[in-house]
């Protein structure tokens, strides 16, 4: 059995040292449970994630909107150039189990409104409040791992 491929999403151009230490953080939880991290692979959100993951040795996936495998932000283990734009976010959210979505930006909404419409569980931390039950309001970055474990059963 594969691990978990688990989505954080967020604003690529967030600066705000609250948002991306939880960024951090998932990328850190996520990944000392052996789960792959998949970001869209930029700035923001995306690199502090990423960044979280290299932390503790884990594998972490950039799903590029370009064509140049060197956009990635430092951390992503693998990147991979869509070429996309931002159409790349329905690859993304296809290619997870679940998403843990920090914050957010159009980019996010969107994300979180593809995942929604497929059937993947949504986990969100101060992101978008959205009615119905494909999105789980969590309220830190643990009860998010927490819940995304039960979920996947693991």
């Amino acid at each position: 059995m594969h691990p978990p491929y688990v989505a954080v999403i967020g604003p690529g151009a967030a600066q705000d040292p609250a948002l991306l230490e939880q960024a951090a953080e998932a990328g850190r939880r996520l990944a000392a449970r052996g789960w792959v991290v998949v970001t869209g692979g930029l700035g923001g959100v995306m690199a502090a994630a990423a960044s979280g993951v290299a932390s503790v040795g884990g594998t972490a996936v950039a799903l590029l909107p370009g064509d140049d495998r060197g956009d990635a932000s430092p951390g992503h283990t693998v990147a991979i150039p869509t070429g996309m734009g931002e159409m790349r976010n329905a690859l993304l959210v296809r290619s997870v189990d679940a998403v843990l979505a920090l914050g957010g930006g159009w980019g996010t909404l969107s994300e979180i409104a593809l995942a929604a419409r497929t059937g993947v569980p949504v986990f969100a931390v101060g992101s978008w409040d959205l009615p119905g039950p494909e999105v789980t309001a969590c309220t830190d970055v643990g009860d998010a791992v927490a819940r995304i474990a039960v979920t996947l059963g693991r």
